[in-house]
């Protein structure tokens, strides 16, 4: 393996600024929105077991960003960490027969809470909300921002483990999963509209269009797989976790 005290040190400042932001939230709590945490929490746990498998590479991707980014959005900063933690955590546990990987569920974990973490900061933005159509401009630049900090890591990670390029890497994750973000922000947004004229309970709309979704990308991807021979790129966190 390549770079394995590099990879073993960056997934340890990772793991230490998911650390940093959930500890910032904590200290910044407000008044929690009972009903729509819960509820946003629970659509996230559920949806996070709807997992695919990307062609080529050793990850997953789960349909649970609407129901992070609605939380960012609609509730306070330590309740969006806390949709993500939950949501990312169960993502993270491996399906019947898999094996558990701790460090890898620490690093998807934290990589997550970072990214929902400073998704609800911008969207809580005041210089954004000062500006016109601010509501919009704030969402794609949050959504932006958690594709980012969510896609870049993995890309640097299995970069480091692998000695392959970073980039090269980045540009593969991102081809497959941008559509992905971009209906996400889309679904986020209609969700938001409606919760003013509803409730919390308007995310409950979006879980069958997520489910549809995951069952599209789940085709999709399974046709990937198959013509790459089920070959993954790498496998990094777990050879990480290896040479700790």
């Amino acid at each position: 393996m390549k770079n394995s005290r590099v990879a073993t040190a960056f997934i340890t400042a990772t793991a230490m600024c998911g650390l940093a932001m959930l500890g910032g939230s904590v200290l910044k709590m407000t008044a929690l929105h009972h009903y729509q945490f819960l509820w946003l929490l629970v659509l996230g746990a559920i949806t996070s077991r709807t997992k695919v498998k990307l062609p080529g590479i050793d990850g997953t991707m789960s349909v649970n960003l609407p129901f992070m980014m609605i939380a960012a959005a609609q509730l306070s900063l330590f309740e969006a960490v806390a949709v993500a933690l939950v949501s990312a955590t169960l993502q993270s546990i491996p399906k019947r027969g898999g094996q558990y990987q701790p460090v890898k569920m620490l690093f998807n974990a934290s990589t997550i809470v970072l990214a929902a973490g400073i998704a609800a900061l911008v969207l809580h933005s005041e210089k954004l909300a000062a500006m016109h159509h601010s509501g919009s401009v704030a969402l794609i630049a949050a959504c932006g921002m958690f594709f980012l900090v969510n896609t870049l890591p993995v890309a640097t990670i299995i970069a480091l483990t692998e000695g392959s390029g970073m980039m090269r890497i980045w540009s593969s994750i991102a081809h497959m999963s941008f559509p992905y973000y971009v209906a996400c922000t889309g679904v986020t947004s209609m969700v938001t509209l409606v919760s003013q004229h509803v409730g919390w309970q308007a995310p409950l709309a979006a879980l069958p269009v997520m489910l549809l979704m995951y069952r599209s990308f789940q085709t999709l991807f399974a046709r990937g797989n198959e013509q790459i021979g089920l070959t993954p790129v790498a496998a990094p966190l777990s050879r990480a976790a290896a040479a700790r």
